[in-house]
């Protein structure tokens, strides 16, 4: 039991493991992206495999209305949901459709055809369902905590990571077919790693850090009662703390959370409705340098001169990225191949560097439970 002080919150001077968090952290983060960037990333493996099939683009289709889809069921329910079982679930579904994807391409010998291409797309839809558990519960679940808890961060690397680990991949097994097949074997059971790894750290370690449970505790003191299985966890009975009157404390409704923060959602939108009608269908160069600049435009909202946190400058910043569509469309028919690595990495700086603004600008003076 943690050493508590009247408001059932932990002494200051227990605060420890600051940077252990961060470290899990950002592994959480790649976690939530590894699998679907490794799609995106052996893009042309299944090019290769199912070239009527036109992969890329409608393995995105498949991926995003289940994410979407599972993210609206959880969120009319988020105030019931244990976040410990949703984060879980998810990371679990991760690691099980990654190892499925291996599996499968075993079994079939690296074969094509309409039926591993639907087992293809059945284990990409699963990636959805399980990046709405997993990105919400842990976005959720940080928002009360601190910023530099770096999870999104985490997600920007795990782009950069698959995209180098494919070009070491086919640099070394790329001399046939067959060998372009053992580079995306061994990169899918990396993958696979990295999704064991996200359970054991977020079931075994993440919840013990003193720093994390005392915002959960705080959280919990507040009238979150979604913590409780977390705290539960790490040996933290909510009964012990100042939750045991959570009818005194009163919260917005959704509809009330929605009204006020319409513009960062509306952010984000635009962020990710610009990125994804370019990003998806680019060689592995091209994606290699998407992703790097991404992971480093996660990280330059730390220089304060270039962060944005006026609403409005979000909103026309996001806006203005629109721009880049006649850009990409001029330099793809009159433009050479430096003008397109440009572009991709100025689309890949500005989204990291826009989305991690809106996130750590937006929630802030909110309840845990909001």
């Amino acid at each position: 039991m943690a050493n508590l002080d009247s408001d059932g919150v932990p002494s200051p001077r227990k605060l420890e493991g600051k940077y252990k968090a961060m470290v899990v952290c950002w592994f959480l983060g790649l976690g939530t992206h590894v699998s679907w960037n490794s799609m995106l990333t052996i893009g042309d493996y299944y090019y290769n495999l199912f070239p009527s099939y036109h992969p890329a683009r409608v393995l995105t289709l498949v991926y995003q209305p289940f994410a979407l889809g599972t993210m609206l069921i959880l969120l009319y329910n988020e105030a019931k949901i244990d976040t410990r079982k949703r984060n879980l679930m998810g990371y679990i579904i991760f690691f099980l459709s990654t190892l499925g994807l291996l599996v499968l391409d075993l079994g079939s010998s690296g074969k094509g055809g309409i039926g591993n291409y639907i087992g293809i797309c059945i284990f990409v839809a699963a990636f959805g369902v399980a990046n709405a558990h997993v990105q919400g519960g842990m976005a959720g679940d940080l928002s009360f905590m601190l910023p530099e808890f770096s999870f999104f961060a985490g997600t920007a690397a795990s782009g950069a990571l698959t995209s180098g680990l494919r070009m070491m991949t086919k640099a070394a097994f790329n001399k046939s077919n067959n060998g372009l097949r053992k580079g995306v074997m061994l990169f899918l059971a990396i993958s696979t790693f990295f999704q064991f790894l996200c359970i054991f750290l977020y079931a075994f370690i993440f919840g013990q850090l003193p720093i994390v449970k005392y915002y959960r505790i705080k959280a919990a003191s507040e009238g979150s009662i979604t913590v409780s299985a977390d705290l539960a966890a790490a040996g933290i009975h909510i009964e012990e703390t100042a939750s045991n009157d959570i009818a005194k404390h009163e919260r917005l409704s959704n509809k009330q959370l929605l009204y006020q923060n319409l513009d960062y959602g509306l952010d984000l939108y635009l962020i990710y409705v610009l990125t994804l009608s370019i990003f998806p269908g680019y060689p592995v160069v091209l994606v290699a340098m998407y992703n790097m600049l991404d992971l480093i435009g996660q990280y330059t909202p730390l220089i304060n001169s270039i962060k944005l946190e006026s609403r409005k400058g979000l909103l026309i910043a996001s806006l203005s990225r629109f721009l880049l569509i006649p850009a990409f469309y001029f330099t793809a028919k009159y433009g050479n191949q430096g003008w397109m690595i440009l572009l991709v990495s100025f689309l890949g700086l500005t989204n990291g560097h826009l989305t991690v603004c809106v996130l750590t600008t937006d929630p802030k003076g909110y309840k845990a439970p909001e």
